[in-house]
């Protein structure tokens, strides 16, 4: 037997997953998606929903298919990109699987419904969990707290908070998303006059919404700028 062969059926198998950290603002908190685990390892674990890619099928293919059969969530609504790969060889029990990330993103999802080896799926506050006051499984603290510092850092520099909102919007409402996920108060003349004068940020309908009591709300929608310019940073004084 050739060296290189002999030396490549010595190699530990390894396994290909997808996790997923999908974020949702509901009642005024950004919430994230996990499922309680019905299989071991980690039996009755809270965890990010997510499982093995299949051998005919992408890794984009293999996120929506979990999201959809653990979940009841049609990902193809959702804003879907990589987050990144995770190979620590102790990450898992069951041997190396190395897992790629996603990160999902969408406006007052519903209510998820467990299924195959989820017994149940259900919205979490993401700041009980920053907080460490629950444990996830395998090593999904890690991932969901990249997660949630990349959608912060995306804020400052994409159209990226649009994905929360629906197809039109008021800038109040595109200010509530920054501010439950920045977690900073904004001045909201500041704000307003920032995203008007960001070309291509949001685009004005012609339309406004009729509130119960006050001004009526001109309405806006995503414009066809990704990247912001000049980008709306954090402030220290949490005024942008």
């Amino acid at each position: 037997m050739d060296d290189w062969l002999k030396d490549s059926t010595e190699v530990e198998a390894s396994w290909v997953t997808v996790d997923l950290a999908i974020f949702t603002v509901r009642g005024d908190q950004l919430m994230v998606l996990l499922i309680e685990r019905g299989l071991e390892p980690f039996l009755g674990w809270a965890a990010l929903p997510g499982g093995y890619v299949q051998k005919d099928e992408t890794l984009r293919e293999g996120a929506l298919r979990e999201l959809r059969e653990e979940a009841g969530i049609d990902g193809n609504r959702l804003h879907l990109e990589q987050l990144g790969a995770y190979g620590d060889p102790r990450r898992d029990p069951r041997g190396r699987v190395v897992t790629i990330a996603y990160l999902a993103l969408g406006p007052d999802l519903p209510a998820p419904v467990g299924g195959t080896d989820a017994r149940r799926a259900y919205w979490a506050p993401v700041s009980q969990l920053a907080e460490g006051k629950q444990e996830l499984a395998f090593d999904h603290s890690a991932i969901l707290a990249e997660a949630l510092e990349e959608v912060r850092g995306k804020f400052e520099y994409t159209a990226v908070a649009t994905a929360f909102c629906g197809e039109s919007f008021a800038l109040s409402e595109l200010r509530q998303v920054y501010e439950v996920i920045w977690g900073q108060y904004l001045d909201p003349s500041n704000f307003r006059r920032k995203v008007l004068n960001t070309a291509g940020f949001v685009q004005p309908t012609g339309e406004q919404r009729l509130p119960s009591t006050g001004r009526p709300a001109a309405l806006y929608r995503r414009g066809n700028a990704w990247l912001l310019n000049p980008p709306l940073m954090r402030g220290p004084g949490g005024t942008t």
